[in-house]
């Protein structure tokens, strides 16, 4: 979790199952709902994040003409087909 000096409240609503979820695990490993629900945010925005940047670059790949021609994506077929 990143330590910063200035913090932000945010207000939820959660399904029943999924705030249940959240009290077991705060139970189960000490940490408060706030650090676990900021650790999970942080992990999942680095994700879409990194995926977004990714999809971004193929498309400048794509556009520029960067493709995998037929058969080198045949030959990666050949090398993995059972």
């Amino acid at each position: 979790m990143s330590t910063t000096s200035a913090e932000k409240p945010l207000n939820v609503r959660l399904p029943t199952e999924l705030a249940a979820q959240l009290d077991a695990l705060t139970k189960a490993t000490g940490r408060t709902k706030s650090f676990l629900t900021v650790e999970a945010l942080e992990a999942y925005i680095e994700q879409q994040l990194w995926q977004i940047a990714e999809v971004k670059a193929g498309i400048v790949e794509a556009d520029s003409g960067e493709f995998a021609t037929d058969a080198d994506m045949n030959a990666i077929f050949a090398k993995y087909a059972s």
